[in-house]
């Protein structure tokens, strides 16, 4: 499911791989914290079943959540003090490149445009890791990715249970091993304030839309592929890099 390096139009820049295409329709509202009525409205009708705004909106959420994950597994990676807070960084590399594969092709089947940079919350997430060294460092990314994974769960099951979209289900089903793949790894740190996590996630702070909401990408503008290095790609995890055959169209499909 990875994009060939002989794709055309692809390069480097800033370590991720880069691959023109054109936007398609973006969806206005993307922010967590979307209770819009109309989440259940089908938008479009695919041959792998019909499409909602809450099976769109989940696709760039777990878009977004890479966007800012991904670079955050880098620095764990790199700053992380214990070596289980250097295996939190490569299961948050892998996890979330092999996500962003997924969503990156299932959006080309479905017609969703994906964001190329996270919501300004989640941008303000990774500075805020960045502002802080050892230890400190080590509790903060921790804490703030326990929190954000802890968060996505209730969207992930409801999604699971209600969509009729098969390649949303796919990427629901997915999204669900990592995130517990992700969640176990980082508890294995010992640096989660549990008390603190809990209440973060069940009084989440009221934020502007705009905030919360991934900027949409200019028309044509290279889409970002956060590339698994070459030395993690066999990395064995609760969410096994899959191997799904390519789904079928949906029965109900017309």
């Amino acid at each position: 499911m990875r994009i060939s390096r002989s794709t055309a139009g692809t390069a480097f820049v800033g370590g991720a791989l880069i691959l023109t295409l054109t936007a398609l329709a973006y969806p206005s509202m993307l922010g967590v914290q979307n209770t819009a009525s109309g989440q259940d409205r089908i938008i479009a009708n695919t041959q792998y079943g019909p499409l909602t705004e809450a099976d769109r909106d989940f696709v760039v959420k777990v878009r977004a959540a890479g966007l800012w994950e991904y670079p955050l597994g880098n620095l764990v990676l790199q700053r992380g003090t214990t070596p289980e807070m250097k295996e939190a960084g490569e299961h948050l590399i892998v996890g979330h490149g092999r996500l962003d594969s997924t969503a990156r092709r299932i959006s080309l089947e479905l017609g969703i445009t994906l964001p190329n940079e996270p919501s300004p919350q989640q941008q303000q997430f990774v500075a805020t890791a960045e502002g802080a060294t050892g230890k400190e460092f080590d509790s903060t990314a921790v804490n703030i990715m326990r929190v954000a994974h802890g968060g996505i769960f209730p969207t992930v099951a409801k999604i699971r249970a209600t969509t009729r979209n098969s390649l949303v289900r796919e990427l629901a089903d997915q999204t669900n091993d990592t995130v517990l793949d992700h969640i176990s790894v980082l508890e294995k740190t010992g640096m989660v304030n549990q008390e603190q996590v809990s209440f973060q996630i069940t009084a989440p702070p009221k934020m502007p839309q705009e905030q919360v909401t991934p900027p949409a990408p200019q028309a044509g503008a290279p889409v970002r592929v956060l590339e698994i290095p070459e030395n993690l790609k066999d990395l064995e995890t609760v969410a096994p890099n899959p191997s799904y055959a390519q789904p079928q169209p949906s029965p109900s499909a017309g």
